[in-house]
């Protein structure tokens, strides 16, 4: 198995051309760099100024940023090119950056290294070793890259493709993460006969840490899913105890499990410290399923509440992560509950999974400086 990841990634690293930003405020040696990458086979884009070189990993994606340390404004120090390579840092998934300076020393070195440079060019440069510090750097970028595009599929094939029809609801859902790879999560789970259970979780952190623990909350779900045949608090309190021993301390999981039942149209539910879900009800009443337990992960010893409630016709549940609400946080304004609920309001006569795709583009279109969590929609209409 391993051989043939090892494979996949390696024909995935080397599909395309390698694309560089070269950033410096000379055009002589812009074009001196320009010619001699693009004699190496790579593909090859210019910044003139800081401003230029923050604002093009913005929209487009490069394999390595080569950038000088001294600017016009201050030639000597290379302080203004380490605060642009701060901000470089801060943005999503950056990539690697590989600095120049005429005037290079130990001190400059290790600060730009210490601030998240992958490597050190002094001018007037050796091309050889400039090719090939940008070929190791550059195509080891390619490679992690491919690698957790490579996680994302597997990732993605692990939410569930095909539900069970049942005759007084019709569900879908959807997660969106936030990087490559996120610690959302949602499934739904064959029970048996007219008997369904809805799950959504949110672990947290973000990326690669909280995409294993996700994998890791799914597996024990799924393992101990017969436990909720009869309760789903004993399900939970199994799961609890599987997550909190396979887990560091500091980690965790907020989750909403429901038992749906399709001859009785009841739904008992435990909320382990989720967002409250949205319940709009044909007549227009919302009512908030609010937490009945603590997250998953946090203590041993761990109990919960199980409520009930009765999916009519018309109504709508619409579970969601915290994703959801807080999208657009940073620019300092949120999505908030009451948009879920005027798009819940102005969709009762649509499908469900048309509901869900259209508060997911809505959400995502809110996060005008790009989404930063992940952000995971269920919904659930009674018919």
């Amino acid at each position: 198995m391993a051989c043939v990841l090892d494979e996949l990634v390696s024909k995935a690293t080397d599909m395309g051309t390698l694309r560089v930003l070269v950033a410096d405020d000379r055009p002589d040696v812009l074009e001196a760099l320009r010619l001699l990458l693009k004699g190496a086979g790579y593909q090859t884009e210019t910044a003139d100024s800081p401003g230029a070189l923050l604002r093009a990993p913005e929209t487009r994606r490069f394999d390595l940023i080569l950038m000088d340390l001294n600017y016009t404004r201050d030639t000597t120090s290379g302080q203004e090119g380490l605060d642009v390579l701060t901000r470089l840092q801060a943005l999503e998934s950056p990539p690697p950056v590989v600095v120049m300076t005429a005037w290079g020393n130990v001190d400059l070195a290790v600060e730009a290294m210490r601030r998240g440079a992958c490597d050190f060019i002094q001018k007037p440069w050796d091309n050889a070793r400039l090719l090939s510090t940008v070929r190791k750097q550059a195509g080891a970028a390619r490679r992690a890259r491919s690698e957790l595009e490579l996680a994302r599929h597997i990732q993605q094939k692990l939410f569930p493709r095909k539900t069970k029809c049942l005759e007084t609801i019709d569900y879908s859902g959807q997660c969106i993460p936030a990087r490559e790879i996120g610690g959302d999560y949602y499934d739904f789970l064959d029970l048996g006969a007219g008997v369904l259970g809805l799950i959504l979780a949110d672990v947290s952190g973000k990326g690669i840490a909280a995409a294993l623990l996700m994998a890791n909350l799914q597996g024990s779900l799924r393992s101990q899913s017969d436990l909720a045949l009869s309760h789903p608090s004993a399900l939970m309190s199994a799961v609890n105890k599987l997550f909190y021993e396979s887990t560091p301390p500091e980690q965790y999981a907020t989750l909403f499990f429901g038992r749906y039942d399709d001859h009785t149209r009841s739904l008992r539910y435990i909320n382990c410290g989720h967002e409250p879900p949205l319940l709009l009800r044909s007549s227009g009443a919302v009512e908030r399923l609010p937490a009945t337990a603590l997250p998953l992960g946090m203590f041993g010893e761990w109990s919960s509440e199980e409520n009930s409630l009765e999916l009519a016709p018309g109504d709508t549940l619409l579970l969601f992560s915290d994703g959801v609400t807080e999208a657009g946080l940073d620019c300092g304004r949120e999505f908030g509950e009451q948009p879920l609920l005027a798009l819940l309001a102005a969709s009762q006569n649509e499908k469900i999974d048309a509901v869900v795709e259209r508060i997911v583009g809505a959400v995502h279109n809110y996060s005008v400086a790009g989404q930063t969590d992940d952000f995971t929609v269920v919904g659930v209409r009674g018919r």
